[in-house]
């Protein structure tokens, strides 16, 4: 229907305009700012304006609003508008750093690179999930230099840890500065069976504790992962090559001269973390070569570095980036509101171990806790920062990831028991007037494609719980079996059953049968 008005608009000559939903239902359904950006009287535009299924038009000072019949607004199942259709799009996303369990920040990232495939997947995009774990460097050699000083098991995550703790410890304090940095280049050399060994035991390790946490949050199978170790020598030798056209050799180092200078080789002739991003890239252009959209789905604070680096990508492969989109999203920090949650690991609290606090305030319910992260992170803009209160997170009163789930599950109840009654869906009792739970029904669509449009999934959160607040306050007034109206009931429940489930697949949140 919104296309619908839109095309009106245009057909009557105008341009510049937006037509939404308005903050009021009782300021109808859709509206306008056409008469106010284009200085036109908006009731000599109305007088024009003759549109399919509108039944009432409504002058509200420079805006116009827009009330849809009753056919308009019987319920019925919506399609998403394909507006990704042909497309092929990577979305890099979780990409920790591996000898350690995985925290917060890559949770937060699992979290939201997931939901934005789902809304690509959604809009008709052919979506490829990478995962690029960095599995070479200082991190991993304070892991290997902790586990061989303190003689830990590399087979075990908890472990893995604390070996890293107390490499990072040993390397900041200087006590082992020289012997981390040996250690590393030896890695990346791999001239030292022993300590290549450990880093080889260490990243199984890791892997195997990474790709069981993101099957418990629902995260679906990566298409392909590419490793550090692989992108580095790549980016190495490419950066090499460009010296002179996009880069430049400045005190030992090689230099990107941008908007801030970067190093993209150090003074050892190793590369940083911005010449694997160009190994990374070719990878990626070899594996997935006719991909439209490149998107990095990790902290905020790198946006200048992603910014620097997409820069000097694009100079180094014209051919392969022309026409291309390469973007980063930024992901948030979260801050908890209690101390009561576990820290496993340091001062770090780890996304295990808050996975594993949550289950236990949800009475061992995996799927809530799963849902009221999932929910927390993704009811904040990208890039916002997040208050998680445990608490607030698991509450049924609403505006939490379960509150929308036990809207579903007590659809999917009432529909259960209409099917014990006998009770067939239609229309043949349909109430005269449209009920406040069909008219939010109508937005479903157009909050998924601009959730998709912006790489914003708030947008669904905010949707998927307000129709969650109308089925519940209808529910609570409309009896359905042995009420006046209880096929149409039924045929409601099925499309805020259907809806509801398709809301929270695009988030990754799961969907209990009981609560």
């Amino acid at each position: 229907m919104r296309e619908r008005i839109e095309a009106a608009l245009r057909d009557a000559g105008y341009s510049n305009f937006v037509v939404e939903r308005p903050r009021d239902i009782k300021h109808g359904d859709y509206s306008t700012n056409v008469a106010l950006v284009s200085k036109v009287d908006p009731q000599e535009l109305v007088a024009k304006l003759k549109i399919e299924g509108v039944e009432k038009v409504e002058v509200v000072g420079k805006f116009i609003n827009f009330f849809l019949s009753r056919a308009e607004l019987l319920p019925r199942e919506q399609s998403v508008p394909q507006i990704n259709a042909g497309k092929t799009v990577m979305v890099e996303y979780t990409s920790p750093n591996l000898f350690k369990p995985l925290h917060i920040g890559n949770l937060i990232g699992n979290i939201l690179g997931e939901s934005i495939t789902r809304l690509f997947e959604k809009t008709g995009a052919t979506v490829k999930r990478l995962n690029y774990p960095s599995d070479i460097g200082l991190t991993i050699a304070k892991g290997v230099w902790g586990l061989q000083k303190l003689n830990l098991d590399p087979s075990d995550i908890q472990q893995l840890g604390k070996a890293y703790v107390s490499g990072n410890e040993a390397y900041e304090s200087g006590e082992a500065k020289e012997e981390i940095e040996k250690i590393n280049r030896a890695l990346y050399e791999n001239s030292n069976p022993e300590w290549s060994g450990l880093r080889k035991k260490g990243i199984e390790t890791s892997l195997k504790h990474l790709h069981e946490l993101c099957e418990r949050l629902g995260t679906k199978k990566f298409d392909t992962e590419i490793f550090e170790s692989e992108s580095g020598p790549l980016g190495q030798e490419l950066v090499k090559e460009h010296i002179g056209d996009v880069f430049e050799e400045s005190e030992g180092a090689v230099v990107y001269r941008g908007e801030h200078t970067r190093v993209f080789l150090n003074s050892q002739g190793l590369p940083t973390y911005e010449a694997k991003e160009v190994g990374l890239f070719e990878l990626k252009a070899k594996t997935y070569p006719d991909f439209d959209i490149s998107l990095t789905v990790t902290g905020k604070e790198q946006q200048d570095f992603f910014r620097i680096v997409f820069e000097a990508v694009k100079k180094i492969f014209p051919s392969k980036t022309a026409g291309k989109i390469l973007g980063h999203v930024p992901t948030s920090f979260l801050r908890l509101t209690t101390g009561k949650m576990s820290s496993r690991l340091g001062n770090v609290i780890t996304g295990e171990s808050l996975l594993a606090d949550l289950t236990e305030a949800a009475r061992g319910s995996e799927e809530v806790a799963v849902g009221a992260i999932k929910y927390t992170v993704l009811r904040s803009g990208s890039g916002k920062d997040i208050i998680f209160d445990p608490e607030k997170s698991l509450s049924l009163e609403g505006d939490s990831g379960p509150y929308v789930q036990y809207a579903l599950v007590r659809a999917r109840a009432l529909l259960r028991e209409a099917k014990k009654a006998g009770l067939e869906m239609g229309r043949s009792d349909l109430p005269k007037e449209a009920t406040e739970l069909e008219r939010v029904l109508l937005h479903y669509p157009d909050a998924l494609t601009r959730a998709a449009k912006e790489l914003e999934p708030h947008y669904v959160t905010t949707y998927v719980t307000e129709l969650a607040a109308a089925f519940n306050r209808w529910y609570a007034s409309e009896r359905v079996i042995g009420g006046p109206h209880p096929h149409f009931g039924v045929l409601l429940t099925q499309v805020v059953e259907k809806t509801l489930a398709e809301c929270l697949w695009s988030l990754g949140i799961p969907t209990p049968e009981e609560m």
